[in-house]
C-alpha cells in the first residue's frame, strides 16, 4: 500500500540547486509534511465547531482527536527520515502537541464530570452560553485558517460573553455552568496566547505569507478570480513566476490556477512532490495514511502524496472521485 508513496520520496532533495524561485521563498520539501500536524489543529477544531452548533461539548472525541494527532504525527515521521532533521519544526510541533493533549484532557474529563452533570438540568435546548460558545468556536476556526492561534482577541470574546449573553433566564445550572467553563477557557487562553506570541515573535520574527509558484502559463484574466496573485517574472524557458497566499488561501488560488489551466512547475521552490488531504466516502489508491472523521460516520481524511507536476490534475479531478479537498500543504 505504501509502496508508491515511498517511490515518490525516494531520493527528492529537499530544494534543488537549479529551482528559479528566489531564495526568500524557499522551503524544503519536509515541511509539506510537518505542517500536517500543525494543520490538525485547524481540522479539529473545525470539527468541533460544526458538532457544538447542535450538540452539547460532553460527547466531543477530545481523547480521540489526540490519539489521531500523534499517530499523524509518527506517519510523518516515517515519510521524511531520508531528509534532514528539521529541528525547529519538530519542537513546535512537539510543544503544539503536548499543549493540546493537555487542554483536550482537561476539556474531556470537564464535560465527562461537569458537563454532563449541567446538561440534566437542561429543558430548554441549547442556552445562550451554549450557542456563543458555538459562535466562538467558528470565529476562531474562521480566523485560525488564515493567522496564527494566538493573534485571537480571547479578551475580547470573554467581555462579550458577560455582556451580550442575558445574566437570567431558563435552565439555569446549565447556563452558569457555561458562564463557568467558558469564562475560564477564554481567560486561560488569552494570558497563554500572550505568552506564545511574545516568544514567536522574538524567536521567528514574522512569518511569510506568500507563497512563490511557478506555472507553465499565467491564464489571462485570473487576477479578476484571484486578486491577490502577483506575477514577478516570466522564466528563461517561458513559465511565470507568481506569488500567491499561503496557507488556506493557497488552496483556494491552487485550485483556482488549475482550473483556468495552469499546470505547476515549482511550489516554494520544490517540483518534487506536495502534501494533499481530502474528505471522502471512497478511498484512494496510496495514501500516506487515513483518519476517520469521528462526528461524521463514513467520512475520512485521506492524506495524499502528489507530484507538483500533477497537482492540477488531482485538483481538478476531485469532484468526479466524490472527494472535497481539505487542504494542501505548501510547505
Amino acid at each position: 500500500m505504501r509502496s508508491l508513496v515511498f517511490v515518490l520520496l525516494l531520493g527528492i532533495s529537499s530544494v534543488k540547486a537549479e529551482s528559479v524561485t528566489p531564495p526568500e521563498y524557499r522551503r524544503n520539501v519536509e515541511q509539506t509534511f510537518l505542517t500536517f500536524p500543525e494543520w490538525f489543529l485547524v481540522h479539529s477544531p473545525a470539527e468541533y465547531a460544526a458538532y457544538v452548533k447542535d450538540h452539547t461539548p460532553s460527547d466531543f472525541p477530545f481523547i480521540a482527536h489526540v490519539r489521531q494527532f500523534w499517530s499523524s504525527y509518527g506517519r510523518v515521521n516515517e515519510a521524511i527520515r531520508q531528509y534532514p532533521f528539521n529541528f525547529g519544526y519538530h519542537v513546535m510541533i512537539v510543544v503544539i502537541g503536548v499543549s493540546t493533549t493537555v487542554e483536550y484532557g482537561i476539556r474531556s474529563a470537564y464535560e465527562t464530570l461537569i458537563g454532563r452533570v449541567s446538561e440534566l438540568g437542561m429543558r430548554h435546548g441549547l442556552t445562550p452560553e451554549d450557542r456563543f460558545g458555538a459562535q466562538v468556536a467558528q470565529e476562531y476556526v474562521d480566523f485560525i485558517r488564515v493567522l496564527p492561534w494566538y493573534e485571537f482577541d480571547f479578551t475580547g470574546r470573554l467581555a462579550k460573553l458577560w455582556r451580550d449573553t442575558p445574566m437570567w433566564g431558563p435552565d439555569p445550572l446549565r447556563k452558569w455552568e457555561r458562564r463557568y467553563a467558558l469564562t475560564t477557557e477564554y481567560a486561560i487562553k488569552a494570558v497563554y496566547g500572550y505568552l506564545i506570541k511574545v516568544g514567536t515573535k522574538a524567536s521567528y520574527g514574522d512569518e511569510l505569507l506568500v507563497t512563490a509558484v511557478v506555472v507553465d502559463k499565467l491564464p489571462n484574466g485570473i487576477e479578476k478570480n484571484l486578486p491577490e496573485i502577483k506575477h514577478l517574472r516570466e522564466t528563461a524557458n517561458g513559465n511565470d513566476l507568481i506569488l500567491v497566499p499561503r496557507y488556506d488561501a493557497f488552496m483556494r488560488y491552487a485550485s483556482g490556477l488549475a482550473k483556468r489551466g495552469a499546470r505547476f512547475k515549482e511550489i516554494a521552490g520544490n517540483d518534487s512532490i506536495i502534501l494533499v488531504s481530502v474528505l471522502s466516502r471512497n478511498d484512494f489508491e496510496q495514501p500516506l495514511f487515513e483518519q476517520p472523521i469521528l462526528t461524521q460516520p463514513g467520512w475520512k481524511r485521506i492524506a495524499l502524496v502528489v507530484p507538483v507536476g500533477e497537482l492540477a490534475a488531482f485538483l481538478n479531478g476531485l469532484d468526479a472521485r466524490g472527494a472535497l479537498l481539505e487542504h494542501v500543504y505548501d510547505y
